[in-house]
């Protein structure tokens, strides 16, 4: 089976885990945002970084609406 992330993607990963443990790790654009407080956070934006370099990672997981159901009208 072919891998579904290329090992530089998982360099990018590495290194902002790093600067996570370090306390540098910044969020929004830029860095403009706050500081990165949770680990999925961390690991998010290192493949975020990954994508924007052209490198093999999957597409973002994107949520599915749930289906609406209609109510029956009650006829009199």
């Amino acid at each position: 089976m072919a891998r579904k992330y290329s090992k530089s993607a998982g360099d990018d990963v590495e290194k902002e885990m790093r600067r996570y443990k370090k306390g540098t790790a910044k969020s929004g654009p830029g860095g403009k945002g706050g500081k990165v407080k949770s680990r999925k956070q961390a690991i998010a934006i290192g493949l975020s970084e990954a994508r924007a370099k052209g490198k093999k990672v999957p597409k973002k997981a994107t949520k599915k609406k749930a289906k609406k159901t209609k109510k029956k009208k009650k006829s009199s």
